[in-house]
């Protein structure tokens, strides 16, 4: 059987603004845009490798109508997104400066994702050589925080890798130490994290970046993937082994989904891999972060996370 890659967690709408450098409040106009790192990131495997799923749930809406739209457009797997009309589809109003960063007003108190039950897990047929992602958006006091701990017990079950990218956003969380010990609990089931520098002293409290790495290096974790936007990114093993990439110089437009094209890339190679992994990751490891790379570089170039997504003929 082929391996499958499933993510958990949120989809939604990004409202893009049409201006840039504008605080959020005074944004006049905005484009829609699918969007939610577990979705950018099942759409980013599947265009890159294929066999992507996305595990989630949408509102009876227009808005969920749209997102279905879009994955099957882009053929990622739906059979396990579920709708309620007990809450809507998450949204997400972005302002962007000149240099493409962002600042984010969520609508999501509940938004539809958080009510995903964990009885949806059961019958998902995770296999030794599938991949699941998963973020901290869907870690919140929920249903949909009970289906990770499902999934991830089932992956534990059967040896399937898992990938952690914490995607941090503050404004979600009304208590940022609960936030942070949240991550926390969660890091040591994972077998690949990856974080950025804006997160990194958040989650591990610790001002060294060496140290703070190390300390990423609990429980299951056997390979942590450290992103620093223009600067490049780096592949650290417990033993210290290293890989580094840079990326290539652009003009960036939009970073909204590069973290998460990024990641799904990596992701996106390790599932072509005949080898587990971890191995594909100790052998290929500076080929598969300049790859990465590449694509999140193509990504920042245009709007919209899914929109800008290429295909390895376009790269």
């Amino acid at each position: 059987m082929s391996k499958a890659f499933y993510a958990i967690g949120e989809a939604l709408i990004d409202f893009i603004p049409t201006e840039r450098d504008q605080l959020l409040k005074n944004v006049d106009g905005f484009m829609p845009q699918v969007g939610g790192a577990p979705c950018n990131v099942a759409a980013a495997v599947q265009k890159l490798a294929g066999n992507s799923q996305l595990i989630t749930q949408l509102g009876q809406d227009a808005f969920g109508d749209r997102i279905v739209d879009a994955l099957e457009e882009l053929h990622v797997g739906t059979q396990w997104i579920t709708r309620t009309s007990e809450a809507n589809t998450a949204l997400a109003f972005v302002s962007l400066t000149t240099s493409g960063e962002r600042d984010f007003s969520f609508y999501r108190k509940p938004s539809a994702d958080m009510l995903y039950a964990a009885d949806n897990i059961t019958d998902i047929p995770l296999k030794q050589e599938d991949m699941v992602h998963f973020c901290s958006v869907a870690l919140v006091e929920s249903p949909m925080k009970q289906a990770h701990e499902a999934l991830l017990e089932k992956a534990h079950k059967v040896g399937a890798t898992v990938v952690f990218d914490p995607n941090v956003r503050l404004p979600l969380w009304d208590d940022h130490q609960a936030y942070q010990e949240t991550i926390q609990s969660f890091i040591p089931h994972a077998n690949i994290i990856k974080i950025s520098d804006e997160e990194l002293t958040f989650i591990t409290k610790i001002e060294d970046e060496t140290r703070a790495l190390q300390s990423l290096f609990k429980g299951r974790v056997e390979a942590v993937i450290y992103t620093q936007g223009g600067e490049g990114a780096s592949l650290i093993f417990k033993d210290g082994t290293t890989f580094t990439s840079r990326p290539k110089p652009i003009e960036v437009v939009d970073t909204t989904g590069a973290g998460d094209a990024f990641i799904g890339a990596v992701i996106a190679e390790l599932m072509q891999s005949t080898d587990q992994p971890i191995e594909t990751l100790r052998t290929q490891g500076a080929q598969i972060l300049t790859f990465a790379n590449d694509v999140a570089g193509h990504v920042v170039q245009k709007y919209g996370a899914l929109s800008s997504l290429p295909t390895r003929q376009n790269l």
